[in-house]
């Protein structure tokens, strides 16, 4: 879950492992170390804090060189201190940073002669292991190192014996080779590399790179590995504020014209249907399709659960949605037919990864929904869809999860037209989905509203969300949002589960958000409101334009455009990420970065 970046060519080094680092940072921020070769000599600092703490304590040294490594952390072994820092140097020779966990660290150290350990991490277990297999060729010590180790991994390995050299190796955790005139990038992510080149390979599971003046990648049977070279359609300007204070405010107001990316080209509005060719089926093998898996965590699984109601409704195909963490540990049932989604932003979350390879194991058709092109997912499956919402730097997701929903959405209608929904039924919901991107825009011309809608909410310690239907996932992800970036204890709840436990938790205390736009279900869901209110809580209510009504439920409202239900989702989360948004700043938060969390999730 942490940053790597690494350099080797003719550019002084520090300047791009800093810059490196600060696109890296989304992916950890606990501590962040460069360190860099020349004349024979390995310099490296570290700091803990973000990667401003650490630029600053670089101020007035000067770390010449053209070869260079360095890491942001997220921890998971050993605490948060300077000496638990990436990169970790061996003897003062080989300095490595690694994102994983080696799982076998301690039966590592009974092997490894060299009993001083300046840290408590087991990636320093890893460099002495590592180091202790180093006979005077770095590609062969790591080769000779990596069978002995048990768990997963994403490292680079720089050694003063080889002032041209950097060794990286994958197992589980990302890693991408930019290429560029005689020199050569390596990162976690494409991100730091956009700078300098959009020609990019991706390391798979079992390989190694030797990076010097050319690129060999083999894998543990020491077979030369030719891989493709992928050309990156992101531009680093999509990868900046923009003029926005912070990531994640862009990346809410990037919704309207990234919406629009996700459905270009998808659209066939004389069939009434979609056209989603990832998915790599005939017509005939779709409707053999008895069954579909949802597979993905947190903000990915609540666009699943949408899914859900639309597969179920349009094509009359029974749906499931599993928590990726748990799929491999309860003996699945999967077999041909069934078709399994597993959604993940970055395409590299460790849980989303294993489920789907167990969905393969078990006969299941398994098509990814991923945003980062060459990610570990989209090539895994094989087949399956972009989400095309560009590079999404904030740690909580907001175009992504819109996207997201939309593709399934897509894919709903494009089963529904083979089995169950009739021509005029695609047609008004494909163009429903045309009007989306300026109904967005409407709701985000109300955020000076909502911002002070949000200053009145900002000091209760326990808000809940409540929706029914298509917006019970909404409830849950406007939750999820506020708790992560706010640290406002939040839960989501189907407003029907009231008075099944959770209404004993309703006081003047605790507030209420509820979703009450005009659907089937919005008498039953002003009843659940009421019930709230009768216990003395403040209720703030999302409704539809036009509904007067709506008003004897709230002590504040935001109203919204009408859409058909299935589609509301794609609106009515807004005003819930800006909600949040505002009250997390109000607060003092840090909301592109808040504590404990990392953008991409690649370790279980």
């Amino acid at each position: 879950m942490c940053g790597i970046v690494g350099y080797v060519g003719n550019k002084q080094v520090l300047p791009i492992l800093l810059q490196g680092l600060r696109d890296l940072e989304y992916r950890g921020y606990d501590s962040a170390g460069v360190a860099v070769l020349d004349n024979g000599k390995i310099d490296r600092v570290r700091e803990v804090g973000k990667v401003d703490k650490l630029s600053q304590k670089l101020e007035g040294k000067k770390l010449p060189g053209t070869i260079g490594v360095a890491h942001t952390r997220w921890a998971t072994h050993g605490g948060v201190t300077e000496f638990n820092a990436h990169p970790h140097i061996v003897d003062g020779r080989m300095a490595i940073v690694h994102n994983g966990i080696i799982e076998n660290y301690r039966e590592l150290k009974e092997k490894i002669q060299d009993k001083n350990y300046e840290s408590q991490t087991d990636t320093e277990v890893l460099a002495k292991w590592i180091y202790q297999n180093y006979k005077g060729d770095l590609v062969q010590a790591v080769k000779d190192a990596l069978p002995g180790i048990r768990g997963t991994y994403g490292l680079v390995v720089m050694h003063a014996d080889h002032p041209h050299q950097l060794v990286a190796a994958r197992l589980g955790s990302p890693l991408a080779v930019g290429i560029g005139e005689n020199e050569f990038y390596i990162a976690s992510d494409v991100t730091p590399m956009l700078p300098f080149t959009k020609r990019v390979t991706f390391l798979d599971d079992g390989e190694i790179a030797s990076i010097n003046s050319e690129l060999k990648i083999f894998n543990l049977r020491n077979e030369v590995i030719s891989k493709n070279i992928t050309e990156i359609d992101w531009d680093q300007a999509k990868a900046q504020k923009g003029g926005f204070e912070n990531f994640m405010l862009k990346e809410i107001f990037d919704q309207k014209e990234v919406f629009e990316d996700a459905l270009r080209g998808r659209i066939d509005m004389e069939e009434g249907t979609a056209k989603m060719g990832g998915l790599n089926l005939t017509e005939e093998e779709m409707r053999k399709v008895k069954r579909i898996m949802i597979i993905a965590e947190g903000t990915a699984r609540h666009a699943g659960l949408i899914g859900k109601y639309a597969f179920e409704r349009l094509a009359n195909i029974p749906t499931e949605v599993d928590f990726s963490s748990e799929f491999r540990y309860r003996d699945p049932i999967v077999n041909k037919d069934t078709l399994v989604f597993v959604i993940s932003q970055s395409g590299e979350t460790a849980d989303t990864l294993m489920a789907a390879r167990e969905a393969k194991r078990k006969g299941g058709q398994v098509r990814g929904i991923v945003n980062v092109v060459g990610s570990t997912i989209a090539r895994e499956t094989g087949a399956g869809t972009y989400i095309h919402a560009g590079p999404e730097l904030a740690v909580a997701s907001t175009k992504a999860y819109t996207n997201m929903t939309a593709v399934l959405l897509l894919y709903a209608l494009q089963f529904g037209r083979l089995k169950h929904t009739s021509l005029a039924t695609g047609q008004r919901m494909l163009q429903s989905l045309l009007e989306i991107s300026e109904k967005m825009n409407e709701i985000l011309k109300q955020n000076e509203e909502i911002k002070k809608i949000a200053n009145i909410y900002k000091d209760y310690k326990n808000i809940l969300f409540i929706g029914r239907g298509v917006n019970y996932p909404v409830a849950l992800e406007g939750a999820l949002k506020l708790e992560e970036i706010s640290y406002i204890h939040a839960e989501g709840l189907a407003g029907g589960a009231l008075k099944h436990g959770p209404l004993a938790l309703v006081s003047k205390d605790v507030p209420v958000v509820a979703i009450l736009t005009k659907n089937q279900l919005y008498e039953k869901m002003k009843s659940s409101i009421q019930e709230v209110r009768a216990r003395g809580a403040r209720t703030l209510i999302i409704a539809t334009q036009g509904d007067e009504e709506a008003k004897e439920v709230a002590d504040e409202i935001i109203y919204l455009p009408k859409t058909m239900e299935l589609l509301e989702p794609l609106l009515n989360t807004i005003p819930l990420q800006l909600f949040a948004y505002h009250v997390s700043v109000a607060l003092g938060r840090d909301v592109d970065r808040p504590r404990n969390l990392a953008k991409s999730v690649t370790v279980e």
